[in-house]
């Protein structure tokens, strides 16, 4: 168990993916997203191991939940600002999505 403040830590912002690269440098299939997180806080970068789940066309222009205040940390190479936050079984991986258009950096609750 943990206590909520834990959860107030967290920063989770609506973000739409701009662009998707192949990250040819990552072991394992994945890409290098810029992601558009609102006037606040701006493009980011986030590498993310869901290339097998994804293409490139499936993701442009998608809004996802995003973790905007996690410690940037190096991933083959390119520095990760962020983590993208999704669901998964035993033979599928879904990203967490909206079900209505909503502003890039709105605050998630």
């Amino acid at each position: 168990m943990v206590g909520i403040e834990i959860l107030k830590e967290i920063d989770l912002r609506v973000a739409k993916i701009t662009s998707v690269e192949d990250h040819e440098g990552a072991r394992k299939p994945m890409y290098k997203l810029t992601l558009d997180l609102g006037p606040e806080l701006g493009a980011r970068t986030v590498v993310a191991g869901i290339k097998i789940f994804y293409s490139k066309e499936e993701l442009v222009g998608k809004s996802v939940i995003c973790v905007a205040n996690l410690e940037p940390k190096e991933i083959a190479g390119v520095l990760s600002h962020g983590m993208l936050l999704a669901a998964e079984d035993d033979s599928n991986v879904a990203l967490l999505t909206l079900d209505k258009e909503i502003k890039p950096g709105s605050s998630v609750h």
